[in-house]
């Protein structure tokens, strides 16, 4: 191959050698193994779409069961592996590279094949910087993709989980790579048309829907009181001090209790109308109660959650939906809505350090960060103001000026400590002492501490804006860490200082009485509860009917 369209010949070549299992653009089921065969090389760049909930789970286990004398050493570039297959992938070979962005229940897994030399390494990305080089320098060669249903013409409509997929075949499509998608039916007429089907080069009917796991999925059943006093500091401390309506959500019981909070407690704060009305977020079901409630006017969503289909679709003045009356979603786009557009993130972590610096790998265990980094920092891009921008800005400076940049408000939001009492503030991360071990060249923090703003647990918040240098900084984060070492590590005489500055606030600073603290202020205590508030509409995932 010469010239200037040797991608095109590569292209070529392999839709030829395809032939003999794809005589056209629907392949059968059967015959998924031997086109994967064909069509892939070794050492390719393959990203197999594992979004943090939508699963090319058929892909993936066909991938997975591919020659490895044929298939191997290929490079996977996706932002979520979650599935067993993405992990068998590496475990015999077939795959040697990885750049992803989240793992959730294969972190432990993935931890372990770093460790055991079977897998190559490349990044921990956000979202955003992932997706980003795919059109840079990890453009795949094949994509593998999920949609709910394709035409006869290779028509896509990926319904409510659109998630990756535009961004997926974008940059494969038009670079001359191989795109195979797996839909739930074949049909003639789409509801609407998601992907075009002259990016399709392959669809396979698939027997049994595509996976999506219920990952927003928070009952209020197992939201503590703790939480909820954390929430309560949250909502009068944060959200009506700084006038917050543009936000992010992450996900915890924390930040559930949040939104089961807002119909009760900042109804008596009288809040409504000037607080959490747009939102970048996936849809959760505590939400509920607070859009039923007049509270919320729009949300644009990373990706669906299982069981909340047909609500979304009854609130089209509330969620995006085409004019086939389902939601579409988009995870680019609303990544970079938290980025850009919103005014604040809420999150919760497994580790802070004592510079507010936060991570989510943990001794044994890669989890990724997914959209943390992205939503959690802050944008110095950005160049239009709000309220609460602004005054997060001049809160960050001794003396502001005509020039002094505003904020994106970063708070974290987490209990002293965690499963089995391991202790959530440390002097040291552990992903430092893993990026040591395993000769990472940059330790996996997930959100660094200069762009964190707040630190809330059920001790108080601590406002690291209105520290002054790293001394007053430890010493704020200290006066909220509790009983850890790191909080019994407090100079006293400091932390009553930054106290009475403000820095630091106690509950009873902000006139929240601990015994008013009760599950009965949650606008909803059960997933029945949830689905009662929604007409009816809400379908919770059978594991979590408990009625």
């Amino acid at each position: 191959m010469n010239g200037w369209n040797r991608q095109k010949q590569d292209r070529d070549a392999r839709l030829g050698a395809a032939a003999t299992s794809a005589s056209r653009k629907i392949v059968a089921a059967d015959q998924a193994k031997a086109l994967l065969e064909a069509v892939i090389r070794p050492g390719d760049r393959v990203c197999l779409e594992g979004d943090n909930q939508k699963q090319a789970d058929f892909l993936a286990e066909c991938l997975a069961a591919v020659d490895p004398q044929r298939i191997h050493d290929l490079h996977i570039v996706q932002s979520g592996l979650v599935l067993q297959a993405h992990i068998d992938l590496f475990e015999k070979g077939i795959a040697r590279k990885l750049d992803f962005s989240y793992s959730g229940p294969q972190g432990a897994a993935i931890a372990r094949a770093l460790t055991g030399g079977r897998i190559e390494l490349g990044a921990i990305h956000t979202y955003i910087e992932l997706f980003a080089r795919y059109f840079v320098d990890l453009t795949p060669h094949v994509a593998l993709i999920a949609a709910v249903e394709a035409d006869h013409a290779g028509n896509l409509y990926t319904g409510p989980n659109t998630e990756d997929t535009p961004t997926i075949v974008e940059a494969t499509a038009f670079k001359s790579g191989i795109v195979i998608a797996q839909v739930n039916r074949i049909v003639d007429t789409l509801p609407r048309v998601d992907i075009p089907g002259d990016r399709v080069d392959f669809v396979i009917q698939v027997d049994r829907p595509f996976y999506v796991e219920p990952l927003f999925t928070r009952d209020p059943a197992a939201i503590t009181e703790t939480q909820i006093l954390m929430a309560m500091m949250a909502i009068k401390g944060i959200y009506a001090e700084y006038g917050v309506t543009r936000l992010n959500h992450g996900i915890g019981f924390p930040t559930a209790a949040i939104e089961l909070l807002l119909p009760t407690y900042g109804e008596t704060l009288g809040l409504k109308g000037r607080i959490a009305t747009h939102w970048a977020l996936n849809p959760h079901p505590t939400l509920i109660p607070a859009i039923e409630s007049g509270w919320v006017q729009q949300v644009h969503c990373f990706g669906s959650e299982v069981g909340m289909d047909n609500y979304m679709s009854a609130r089209p003045d509330v969620f995006f939906t085409g004019h086939d009356g389902t939601l579409r979603s988009n995870r680019l786009l609303c990544q970079t809505a938290g980025l850009y557009a919103c005014d604040m993130f809420i999150g919760s972590t497994l580790q802070v350090d004592l510079m507010g610096n936060s991570s989510t790998v943990t001794t044994g265990r890669i989890a990724g960060f997914g959209g943390a980094p992205n939503m959690g920092s802050d944008a110095r891009g950005r160049r239009h103001p709000s309220p609460a921008w602004l005054k997060a800005g001049r809160e960050a400076v001794d003396e502001p000026t005509t020039l002094t940049r505003g904020r994106k408000l970063v708070v974290q939001i987490l209990e002293t400590f965690g499963d089995k009492m391991t202790p959530n503030f440390v002097e040291t991360l552990d992903a430092v002492a893993m990026a040591k071990d395993l000769h990472f060249e940059l330790a996996p923090v997930m959100i660094y501490g200069d762009d964190v703003t707040h630190i809330v647990t059920e001790e108080g918040i601590a406002n690291l804006l209105l520290c002054r240098g790293p001394g007053e900084r430890e010493q704020a984060i200290r006066g909220v860490a509790g009983y850890t070492e790191v909080g019994r590590g407090r100079d006293p005489v400091a932390a009553e200082d930054l106290r009475r500055r403000g820095i630091i606030r106690r509950p009873e600073d902000l006139g929240i009485d601990l015994l008013a603290v009760s599950r009965q202020l949650l606008a909803a205590r059960s997933i029945e509860d949830l689905a009662r508030w929604s007409g009816g509409l809400y379908r919770p995932p059978s594991r979590f009917r408990n009625w």
